[in-house]
Formats: C-alpha cells, structure tokens, sequence
C-alpha cells in the first residue's frame, strides 16, 4: 500500500529564518494514487503580525489567528496524520523548511526532504518552459480553480492533487478534488456490489414470451 499527503501550508513571509511562521497546513491523503477522503487542516497563531503582502496571498489577518492554537499544541496532531508517508508538495522545499523550523524549535525530528515529491520538478521536466504555478496546470488540465480568489492551504492540497494525478499520467478514476466531495475506491466497490447484488426478476410475460421464442428455434443446443 502506498500512501500520500498532499500538503500545502499558508505563511506570513518567505523565510522561517527571517521570523516567519506556518500560519495553515491543508492535507489530503491518497492511497495507492486514490483520495481516500481522509483530510487534515488546522489554522495557527503565528504570535506575531501578519505582514500585508502576505495578508494579500491568503486573507488570514492576525486577529482571526491569534484565536487559533500555536504550533506546539498542534505538532502531534499533524504528525499522528502523516506518519510515515509520502508527501507530494507544490514547491517542496518551501513548505517542508517551514514545517522543519517548527519542528525543531520545539525539539522535534525534521521531516526527511527525500520524502517529498515536488510537482514543480514534475511539471517542468514534463512541459520544459512551461509555467509551473498551480493556476497555470489547473489551467492545463482543466482543472476547476475558480473558488481560489484567495490562496488556502485545504483549497490548494485538494487542487494539487488532481493536478499531480495528472502529472504521472492521468486522472483514470474520474476524481475531481478541487471542491468537490472525495469518494474513496472502497465506497465506489460497495456500491457496484451492492448494485449487482440487487434481484432482477423476469415477470411471468417475460418468460412466457422467452419459453415462445425458444420454440422457434429448431435445433438448438439445450434441446439436445
């Protein structure tokens, strides 16, 4: 069984380095390349200011923040989610330093940046020269991002998903993450068997008219 996260985080800056903090993570896990409708999303207190620009990419402003928890009551959480997974992330090493800063200043073990499959690696070895920012492979595929005004790491985790489906070679069960509810391979098995499962009856006319048919044919096989 193989088993990713796709991930996206929200942030006040660029750098962790420069004091900046993960301000959101949006998680949808796939198995065996299958959304199976598991999903993790948390807002954070970064306990510092929301710098405009930033403010501008995702529209979370300190206020509305500084009512959620901080990373540290968050962290176990967020690791009981992922595990030992995969992840594939849209420019991964934005996010998993950011992720690992936190991490680290609270003692923890960094996240192993082999782990992660980058999607801007993967789009610009498949379209050489081609733009390789979400909006335009949504584009590209065809993919429905017209709820994204705003960036949102839950929003965006659901797009790169369909988007990496794409990128290795297809969406071939006729998912679409991107908004829309996720329904997993073993809901989709149940209801096939439930719907062979179901009797279909023939009605006394029916058989009536098969016995007549039959009757017609001369010579058959289960006449013999």
């Amino acid at each position: 069984m193989m088993r990713e996260i796709v991930l996206d985080t929200e942030t006040t800056g660029l750098s962790p380095k420069s004091g900046h903090k993960v301000v959101e993570i949006g998680c949808v896990e796939m198995v065996n390349q299958v959304a199976t409708g598991e999903m993790y999303h948390q807002y954070i207190n970064p306990e510092r200011d929301m710098p405009e620009k930033a403010f501008s990419i995702h529209g979370l402003s300190e206020d509305f923040l500084s009512k959620k928890p901080v990373f540290a009551d968050i962290a176990d959480d967020f690791l009981d989610f992922v595990g030992d997974a995969r992840f594939v992330i849209h420019n991964a090493e934005f996010d998993m330093n950011f992720l690992n800063w936190e991490l680290e200043a609270l003692g923890l073990g960094p996240l192993a940046m082999d782990r992660a499959t980058d999607t801007v690696s993967l789009a610009r070895q498949k379209f050489p020269g081609a733009p390789a920012s979400l909006d335009a492979l949504c584009k590209r595929f065809q993919i429905d991002n017209s709820n994204r005004q705003l960036h949102g790491a839950l929003l965006d985790a659901r797009l790169l998903a369909d988007v990496y489906l794409e990128l290795i070679g297809g969406r071939q069960r006729g998912l679409s993450l991107g908004g829309q509810h996720v329904v997993a391979e073993t809901e989709i098995a149940a209801t096939k068997a439930d719907r062979l499962s179901r009797p279909h009856v023939a009605s006394s006319d029916e058989l009536a008219a098969h016995e007549a048919f039959k009757k017609k044919i001369s010579d058959a096989v289960w006449s013999k």
